[in-house]
């Protein structure tokens, strides 16, 4: 079973039959022979650790350029929260190409914010604020987790850096949206199944974390964390078949 873990980033597995595919520059200094023995000079810590764990089957390829894999070919494609940082017209011709690769009847797996989640624990902080007032002083972290995304300038890992590396990273990288990190649109369980049925997509259901259409799927950690536990809470998992 041949299965494409697109937009990977440092969320890689090892697992035979696995591709993993991505553009960033953590592949992009794995690939280099010659860089690589001096990566530790420039990142440090947490950026390091996610480094050395990234796996050794990897194709450093820039997505936006398609998917380099015939038609009809793969069984299983996979990308965790890649949709959303996608316009809605590329969004849609994304998946339009990940339906070409497929074999038919092979599965797509989609892992995206859930909007509809994050929509409900914001209107149940507001009932949890008008009954408790000290509460109130956590509210912005509920409306963060419907809009910080879209609107932030700068880079996460950026911004945890001391003033001049983060003066270099911003000059050379540029802000969070030249970089590809905000979202473009957000999915619940109705927009994005009648996304998939309408490009052409069968079978399209509604999975958790753990469960999955792919035979063993729990083995391949992608949808895990280092303990077996869910890797990106608050997330929405559908699966369809060609």
């Amino acid at each position: 079973m041949k299965i494409l873990n697109l937009g990977c980033g440092t969320k890689t597995s090892n697992m035979p039959g696995v591709v993993n595919i991505d553009w960033g520059t953590y592949l992009r200094l794995k690939k280099m022979r010659v860089l690589r023995p001096f990566v530790p000079l420039f990142l440090r810590g947490e950026r390091l650790e996610k480094f050395k764990s990234l796996a050794n089957n990897i194709m450093v390829h820039d997505l936006s350029t398609g998917i380099p894999f015939k038609s009809d070919s793969i069984d299983v494609v996979y990308h965790s929260h890649i949709l959303e940082h996608l316009d809605k017209d590329v969004a849609e011709n994304f998946l339009r190409e990940v339906k070409r690769v497929l074999k038919p009847g092979g599965i797509h797996r989609i892992v995206v914010p859930d909007l509809e989640k994050a929509c409900k624990s914001y209107i149940s902080h507001i009932a949890t604020c008008e009954s408790n007032e000290s509460e109130s002083e956590n509210h912005d972290s509920y409306i963060a987790e419907l809009i910080e995304q879209s609107v932030r300038r700068e880079s996460w890992g950026t911004s945890q850096q001391n003033s001049l590396r983060k003066f270099f990273e911003n000059l050379i990288l540029g802000d969070a949206r030249r970089r590809g990190e905000t979202h473009q649109w957000m999915y619940d369980r109705i927009n994005l199944s009648i996304k998939l049925i309408n490009i052409g997509y069968k079978e399209v259901q509604v999975k958790d974390y753990d469960s999955s259409l792919i035979s063993n799927w729990n083995e391949f950690g992608l949808d895990l964390d280092e303990s077996g536990n869910q890797y990106k809470t608050e997330s929405l998992y559908i699966e369809a078949r060609k």
